[in-house]
């Protein structure tokens, strides 16, 4: 699943609501700061999985790993990463996707509406451009928590 925008730490509130409402139990990646002290516990009670941003592809190739060994979990990712003070999204969540051969679910914050929840199932077509031209068209009028954070659904290799 790729929850987006994330622009605010309400996001993380209202995904696990969200999540919790239609009896989902879901594993989400965090920065891996968030694990640390007395929060890792909790987090991880949460669905965590710490990522550690300066070696991000090794997540991937984990996540990847235990997907083929047969682990059955919901993920969320967040791809806009953090909240602000970039210009693009990070693109793990189409990584695993295309290899793992799995779809992806659009999940929507809109503060615009106040709604969030489930979009369209996508099957990745590994023409990255085409591929996002889908996602951006369905992010387009939505807002997340904090319009003013949001980040266009763009990835660096476009």
């Amino acid at each position: 699943m790729v929850g987006a925008p994330h622009t605010s730490n309400w996001d993380f509130i209202l995904m696990l609501a969200v999540a919790w409402s239609v009896g989902v139990h879901m594993r989400w990646m965090g920065k891996h700061s968030l694990f640390s002290g007395w929060r890792g516990p909790l987090m991880r009670a949460l669905g965590g999985i710490p990522i550690d941003r300066e070696n991000a592809q090794t997540a991937v190739e984990d996540i990847v790993s235990r997907l083929h060994s047969g682990e059955s979990f919901c993920l969320v990712i967040t791809p806009d990463g953090t909240r602000k003070g970039h210009s693009h999204w990070k693109s793990g969540f189409y990584r695993i996707a295309r290899e793992t051969g799995m779809p992806i679910v659009l999940c929507y914050i809109d503060r615009n509406t106040m709604t969030s929840g489930l979009g369209p199932t996508l099957e990745l077509t590994g023409n990255v451009g085409a591929d996002m031209d889908r996602i951006r068209e369905f992010y387009a009028d939505k807002s997340g928590f904090a319009p003013e954070n949001r980040i266009e659904p763009r990835l660096r290799e476009e």
